[in-house]
Formats: structure tokens, sequence, C-alpha cells
């Protein structure tokens, strides 16, 4: 690792590992905990959600509704605008940097964001991290990021130390990354994703959809045996027909079976199809795999577009919305966000509890030109029309990049 003799710098309790000794015992050689028994859980969770087009849609819906439509803070805070606009030098905003972050979350139950400032803390920076290149060190308070873990080499790897330390670079600046992880019983190191329970209804969503593909690859043709009269001078030869004859008909997958048979002269080559009647059942078995997996998310139908099809219901997908915020998206904002104000409040001397997320629903149910008393009355609820803050149009309240409201 080459950074650990560099300069280590403590902004606040010394990290330590609560559980240097439990979970799987690892080689001597290991400088690392192992992410699944074979250290590459993250990269099948990933090609998982490439394949399941139902699981990887959520994912991505999680992801965008957690980070929002922005960020707002109080416009007096110049330091807190220049980070909502400009998260890093890369020129990423701090709501693509919690995007990415919300991602991982979602995906792999865990995310890493590098905090990156100098000794005389003149700037800050937010960096995501893709979780799949980053291990947990075995001290507990350093990650190993390394490009492929498949070919993992000591000499490749870089160590970055766990927040609240801080280690100088090379370059002069100081680092350190920030680990959140969903708690699960029995993983110390690492979290595990909310939808595991789903792990097995995701494969078979996905097969399913590779069932209906095979299927139209073959055009939709029956399964069945091909007998072949044919008499042939050796097996060989028998073979070499068969390969022939499926390569031209039996379809991609293959689903005849072709048989070579030497007959009388009364009987022909003739085709023996194989009856399915299973079609009704792999369709229940698909879309009941795909409750399973909305469940499994602990998300909700039509905030997906599951349910598009029988109707667009804007009432239905603004309730679900309301309980989706309150339920789940609220929390894992807070989750994200406090490391960062603290991170900023540390390092930045400069008060964060005015940074937040700006969340809007996915659709609207009133005009926008309406005023906030008149909202109100439409809904039910009490409202004065002489009340100042009540003068607003929607429109105004709604905006992201408006930051507060004075009604003086």
């Amino acid at each position: 690792m080459r950074n650990k003799k560099l300069k280590t710098v403590t902004v606040g309790n010394r990290c330590e590992d609560p559980y240097p000794r439990t979970g799987g015992r690892l080689q001597e050689d290991d400088r690392f905990w192992r992410w699944g028994d074979d250290n590459l859980f993250p990269e099948a969770l990933a090609l998982l959600s490439r394949r399941s087009t139902i699981h990887r849609r959520i994912i991505n819906d999680k992801a965008d509704y957690v980070s929002g439509k922005g960020l707002v803070c109080d416009e007096a805070q110049s330091v807190l605008r220049e980070l909502i606009a400009r998260a890093n030098g890369g020129g990423e905003t701090l709501r693509q940097v919690l995007n990415k972050l919300a991602f991982d979350k979602a995906l792999f139950g865990n995310a890493f964001l590098e905090v990156v400032t100098d000794a005389a803390h003149t700037f800050l920076s937010f960096y995501h991290q893709d979780a799949s290149r980053c291990r947990v060190a075995r001290d507990g308070c350093h990650v190993l990021l390394h490009h492929d873990w498949t070919a993992f080499r000591s000499e490749e790897a870089s160590t970055l130390p766990l927040w609240p330390l801080m280690e100088e670079q090379p370059d002069g600046t100081l680092r350190a990354l920030i680990h959140y992880k969903d708690y699960e019983p029995s993983f110390e190191h690492y979290g595990v994703p909310p939808y595991i329970a789903g792990l097995d209804v995701s494969a078979i969503a996905y097969k399913t959809d590779r069932w209906n593909i095979s299927r139209l690859d073959n055009s939709f043709q029956l399964s069945g045996v091909m007998m072949l009269d044919s008499a042939m001078d050796d097996e060989e030869q028998a073979e070499q027909l068969i390969r022939t004859a499926e390569r031209k008909f039996a379809g991609r997958p293959g689903q005849v079976m072709f048989v070579v048979k030497e007959g009388s002269e009364n009987e022909n080559s003739r085709f023996i199809p194989i009856a399915s009647q299973n079609e009704g059942d792999w369709k229940s078995l698909h879309d009941q795999a795909v409750s399973d997996i909305v469940v499994a998310h602990s998300w909700f139908r039509s905030l997906s577009g599951l349910d598009y099809g029988t109707g667009f219901d804007s009432e239905r997908i603004l309730h679900e919305y309301e309980v989706a915020l309150n339920t789940v998206i609220l929390g894992e904002q807070s989750e994200l966000l406090e490391p960062v104000r603290r991170a900023i409040e540390t390092l930045m001397k400069v008060d964060a509890a005015s940074l937040q997320i700006v969340n809007r629903p996915p659709t609207r149910s009133k005009p926008i030109y309406m005023k906030v008393w008149e909202a109100r009355k439409a809904d039910g609820l009490e409202y004065d029309p002489e009340d100042p803050q009540q003068q607003y149009f929607l429109a105004q309240i709604t905006k992201y990049n408006i930051t507060s409201i004075d009604p003086a």
C-alpha cells in the first residue's frame, strides 16, 4: 500500500475496527476483508442489475428520487453555494455526486464518498468512488482501491483512510473516504442491499425474459424430435448429418432434436412435436417475480412505471410518492447528507444546517399558477387569502433554485 507511510491527520475520533477478529478468517497475506466468499459479490450484483429490467428500473428510480431535483442552502453561505454548483475539480454538481452515491447504495448497500482538502482547509471537494472498486482494510481504518479485483495486485492498489482520519497524499492534499453501508446482522465490514431477499426473484424475471427471447429467435416454432430416415455407413457420418441439420433448422437455442435411424421401405423422415401448455405458468411466474422484486426493494409499483399500461392515475402516483417520501426517501437523504454537512462544518468551519435536498413529486395534480391559499382550499385545508405566505404561486415554491421565501 503506497500511502502507508504518509502523514496521518486526525480531524475527529480515531477510527477503530470494533470487530477485528469476527467474520471469516482471511489468509495471512490478505490486507482486506473479502466482500462475499470470492470477494466478487459487488460484480455479481452489478451483473444482475444489468440483466433484470425491473430490478434495474427500481434502482435507477430510487437513486433519482433520493438525490432529488437539486440542493438549496442559505444564500448568505457562499461556500455552500459554490459546493452545490461545483462539488469537485471534475465539474460535477453536488447533486450529481449524491446521485451516484444513492445509486451505489441502492445497488450494493454500500457507497463511498471521497473528501479532499488541503492542510490549510482553503478548499473542499467531494468525489464519488465506485463501490465495486473498494474493499475495507483489515485494520478497519482504511479502504483499498483497485481497478480489477479479479486480478488483484497489492502494488497496483491505493489506500485512503476512513473518515474522520485524513492522510496527506503525494500531491499535498488531505483525503479520506466516507463509507455508507446498510446495516445487516452478522455483516460488520460491508452493508447488504435491502433487496437481498429478492435476488432469486430478480433472476427469475431475467430468465423468463430470456425464455421469451429464445421463443422469438426460434420464430415461436414448436419443440420436437425430427426423425431422419437414412442409411449411414458409420456413426461419424450420422453425427455430421445431425450437426448440419441442427445448424440450419434447430433454431437458436435449439428446440429440435434430430435422430438418424435406418428405417424400412414404408417409413419416412417425420417430425414429432412436443406440445407445451405452460405458457400461462410462465407468465404468472414472471408477474409474481416482478411483484416480489418491488416488495423486496421496499418500493412502489406506480413509481417504477409498472402500471402505466392500465392508465395514468396521477392521484395514485402522488399518494405512493408521499408514502415513499416519508418511509424511504427522506431517511436515505438524511443518511447521505449528514456526513457531508459534518465534513463541511469540520473542515470549512461553516454552518451547513441549511443544506437541503429539494424533493418534487413526479406529477402535479394542481396547476402551478394557483396560489398557496387556493391550493389549500382545493385540498379542504385551512386557508387565509390575506396571509402573505399564502400569496405565492405554486411555481414559486416548487422551483428548486429558489432557496427561501421572505414574505417581507
